[in-house]
């Protein structure tokens, strides 16, 4: 028979790789641990000499309870997109924020913001399956699906992740390209950089809902508003680049969760417009996708 001591070093063993799996599946770092707090609560519960594959069952158990963590969630989502940025504390052990955005800086706040777009039983068969290699037989039963259903799941949530049809032009490339290098001058507070990206006649225009004390909604002018943005400088690390409704732009998610989509319009090899969108329910309507 196998005492607690021993169940708890073979548990702490693979509490890494839990975390990772939970956090992938709930984008919340409080939340992750929860879930693999209860993984252990069950397992110190069970019959451990009756387990064949440990760590196959904890995966199992982590999964289906952020599974219904996700439902839950699912089910409050009549709160803002500010309000959940704002995570109530449940449990006792939490992450300091800037240890949770660097992880959410390696694991990809785009892909976090894409994630959390998906239904529970998607979201699950994507994650298991494309970022942990958790076969299709094992993921059915725990989203209550064949294995053949599950693996209906994950594509269709692989479409939606990566984007339909997406277009690989010359176009595109060049897209990326100027997005790329206005997001490193930003990030470097680089004013020359960013004017060198932007159309003289540049214009960004704010929605209400993103609007700063004192702000203005609209800004002409490439070095007018290069200067402004070189201060926001540090708050870039949160800014990723995604494509918005088919077109390369870039968000603003903060450990993960979507507050900003900054939209590009191009002209002539630069870029000639930005509009700052923060409705939600407007951003909720916006087909994002990972590139």
């Amino acid at each position: 028979m196998h005492g607690q001591d021993w169940l708890a070093d073979k548990f702490e063993e693979r509490r890494g790789y839990l975390r990772g799996v939970a956090y992938r599946l709930l984008g919340s770092l409080n939340e992750a641990e929860d879930a693999v707090q209860e993984a252990w609560l069950r397992l110190s519960r069970s019959d451990a000499d009756g387990i064949e594959n440990l760590g196959g069952w904890l995966t199992t158990v982590v999964s289906r309870v952020c599974l219904d963590m996700l439902r839950s969630r699912k089910s409050r989502r009549e709160e803002s997109i500010e309000e959940q940025a704002a995570e109530p504390v449940a449990s006792e052990k939490r992450m300091d924020p800037e240890s949770e955005t660097m992880i959410a800086d390696s694991v990809g706040v785009a892909l976090l913001v894409v994630l959390d777009r998906l239904t529970p039983a998607e979201r699950v068969a994507f994650v298991l399956h494309d970022l942990f290699a958790v076969p299709f037989e094992e993921i059915g039963p725990m989203v209550n699906r064949t294995a053949a259903a599950a693996r209906q799941l994950a594509s269709r949530a692989r479409r939606r992740v990566q984007g339909a049809a997406v277009d690989s032009s010359a176009t595109l490339h060049q897209q990326r390209e100027i997005v790329a290098r206005f997001l490193n001058a930003l990030r470097a507070g680089d004013v020359e950089g960013l004017v060198a990206v932007l159309d003289p006649e540049f214009v960004v225009r704010v929605d209400e809902a993103s609007m700063q004390p004192g702000g203005q909604r609209e800004v002409r002018g490439a070095e007018v508003w290069a200067r402004q943005a070189v201060a926001f400088a540090k708050a870039a690390r949160a800014v990723q680049e995604v494509l918005v409704d088919g077109v390369p732009g870039v968000l603003l998610a903060p450990h993960g969760q979507l507050l900003r989509v900054l939209r590009f319009t191009f002209a002539s090899g630069s870029v000639a417009a930005i509009e700052v969108i923060g409705d939600p329910n407007i951003l909720k309507e916006m087909e994002l996708a990972v590139l």
